[in-house]
């Protein structure tokens, strides 16, 4: 029985823009016509979409850093997932480190667990992480329910979440490849970076040369190898240079069981426009220049590049340096996840890159990856997890309207297109007052087993 019918003249269904009508029954997308002049169903509640509005199915980020517990006065369950569903996100995947403990074993896995309940406003699954000393702990932690796991192969700026050298990067390809596991990596190499000249102050620029694109390319080499040595499913976070790209594309066309993502911030905003003593922007690897970025979009719609998500990484202006200024010492990270959608839009429609292409790469592609078959679709049997887009109209980023913890992001006062008016959560409204995020646990080999604990309000 359809106790949801939502009519739009514009959905994104099965990578195209078309008509469609969706039914809900027991939170679950049930049929999806054609028809939106077809009678409702007796007994549904029915939602007819404005002419100036497309229904999309809720984003995927696989990528955020949401902090709790431990550093949690940084970013929290219910701020971060508060800004994730403003922006179209209705499922994310927070990443082990910066919480306290970070999650590296089934027992830290609870604790992260225990921070998130009934704070979520979105659904939330989870990373964990791979060091030095935790290797054995990696059954474990599959066990427990992780989608994947995170290394480092350089310092990851926080001491309790150590690199790996390249035993540690092959023993834990082994092991995870024998898990049928996924294996996320921050690629930078740390002889280059060590080689690189030193950043300086306030000098944008001098950050950038601090962190050449050739410490991605050779990082990446290292991780391709230990791929094509164990058959290890790995994964390339957040991907900023055209040396990058071609490294993962020559791993593609010859086998390797690699995939790779890029963001916002490395697709949109360019090196050279970028103030001296503007930390906002900062972020490792860091944004580059214009040429770097076209590859990037090559990349993507090549299919080099598989997904776009936010690594919306955001810190208090204390740790930012706002008030100094200090590119070299401030924190890196960029706060997005608000805003990843109209930013993208905003960007792709000058680069001649359809709404649906788009979604695609930040609905379905993240879903995928991760092994949640049930979201980023508008799909019979997939969760009705859906938002509504007004792809017309503009906005200017405003501090006020900003939900993730700290106002802090370098999209403040950009104006951009495209707003987010309204989300359903497995067919259920936004009401702020009642978290209906659940927690995802995958089954071993990257599959959702279903929700675990709802979400406890917390407004703060």
């Amino acid at each position: 029985m359809t106790e949801l019918l939502i009519r739009a003249r514009r959905a994104v269904v099965d990578d195209v823009v078309r008509p469609a009508v969706v039914h809900v029954s027991g939170g679950v997308i049930v049929e999806v016509g054609n028809n939106v002049d077809e009678p409702p169903p007796a007994g549904a509640a029915v939602v007819e979409l404005a002419d100036d509005e497309v229904l999309l199915p809720g984003l995927v980020d696989t990528h955020v850093h949401v902090n709790e517990p431990g550093r949690t006065h940084w970013e929290g369950f219910a701020t971060a997932t508060s800004a994730a569903r403003a922006g179209g996100v209705t499922t994310l995947l927070d990443m082990p480190l910066n919480s306290l403990p970070p999650t590296l074993s089934a027992a830290a896995l609870d604790v992260k667990r225990s921070a998130a309940v009934e704070r979520c406003q979105i659904d939330v699954g989870f990373w964990g992480g791979a060091v030095p000393d935790n290797l054995t702990d990696l059954p474990g932690l599959f066990a427990a329910g992780v989608f994947g796991v995170k290394c480092f192969l350089q310092d990851s700026g926080v001491p309790e979440f150590p690199p790996l050298d390249d035993a540690g990067l092959l023993r834990a390809c082994e092991l995870i490849a024998g898990l049928g596991g996924l294996l996320a990596v921050h690629a930078e190499d740390p002889a280059v970076l060590g080689a690189a000249p030193a950043a300086r102050g306030r000098d944008y620029l001098a950050f950038v040369s601090s962190r050449p694109p050739d410490a991605e390319a050779v990082a990446i080499e290292r991780v391709v190898a230990a791929a094509a040595i164990t058959g290890c499913r790995v994964h390339i976070v957040h991907t900023s240079s055209a040396a990058g790209v071609e490294v993962i594309g020559a791993a593609k066309r010859v086998g390797v069981p690699i995939s790779a993502e890029t963001c916002p911030h490395y697709l949109t905003l360019d090196a050279d426009e970028i103030p001296d003593g503007a930390p906002q922007f900062k972020c490792c690897p860091p944004i580059r220049d214009g040429d770097e970025q076209d590859a990037l979009w090559a990349g993507l719609v090549d299919g080099v590049l598989d997904i776009v998500v936010s690594d919306h990484s955001p810190a208090p202006p204390e740790v930012k340096l706002l008030d100094t200024g200090d590119v070299a010492q401030a924190w890196g990270g960029i706060a997005s996840v608000q805003f990843g959608l109209p930013v993208m839009w905003t960007a792709a429609q000058d680069r001649g890159v359809d709404l649906a292409t788009l979604i695609g790469w930040m609905s379905r592609g993240p879903a995928d990856l991760v092994g949640l078959p049930r979201k980023g679709r508008i799909a019979v049997g997939a969760d009705a997890d859906l938002a509504v887009f007004a792809p017309d109209v503009s906005f200017v980023v405003a501090a006020e309207n900003i939900l993730h913890r700290h106002p802090v992001t370098p999209y403040l006062g950009r104006k951009l297109q495209g707003v987010v008016r309204r989300s359903w959560l497995r067919g259920r409204d936004w009401d702020p007052a009642a978290p209906a995020g659940q927690l995802l646990a995958a089954d071993g080999n990257g599959a959702a087993t279903g929700p675990e604990k709802k979400a406890k309000h917390d407004p703060t």
